[in-house]
């Protein structure tokens, strides 16, 4: 496994447990000066990652994504959460990271259309270097739901 991969799973662990201890009306709660909430962090933390592996770098531009309009770049938390889409979010993160980790070892990720992401501005063409922005994207929502956390008290 890649150790990009093994690091995105542990921030994904990390986050689903903060996920499992607070309640829905928490996690969905937008404190003052924020401009989302936890769920919705969450939320696109997890639908990134296949629209940077699959979607964007061309190598299956069709992927089904749970929820991605609802959590895709540029959305903004609307509805309600439910814990069973949280749920329902937890099982793909596990099973996209699986498909990952298999796609590598397959060598698909041999023909990446190189694109690069408005949050970092850099140019990517191999599966290494997607992860990484992966791993980052991951964390800076990660930390962004910690400090929600915060408010919330």
């Amino acid at each position: 496994m890649p150790l990009t991969v093994k690091y995105i799973k542990r921030t994904l662990e990390l986050f689903t447990q903060m996920v499992d201890e607070l309640s829905v009306d928490a996690l969905n709660t937008i404190p003052a000066g924020f401009n989302n909430n936890i769920a919705w962090n969450f939320g696109h933390a997890i639908v990134t990652i296949p629209a940077l592996c699959y979607k964007r770098s061309g190598i299956r531009p069709d992927i089904e994504v749970p929820y991605f309009h609802r959590y895709v770049k540029g959305s903004k938390p609307t509805d309600v959460a439910t814990r069973e889409e949280l749920d329902e979010l937890k099982d793909f993160a596990t099973s996209i990271l699986t498909q990952v980790e298999d796609d590598i070892l397959a060598g698909v990720f041999v023909n990446i259309k190189p694109f690069a992401t408005s949050t970092f501005v850099y140019d990517m063409d191999t599966v290494d270097e997607i992860l990484t922005a992966a791993l980052a994207h991951t964390g800076l929502h990660y930390g962004y739901a910690l400090a929600i956390k915060k408010t919330l008290g």
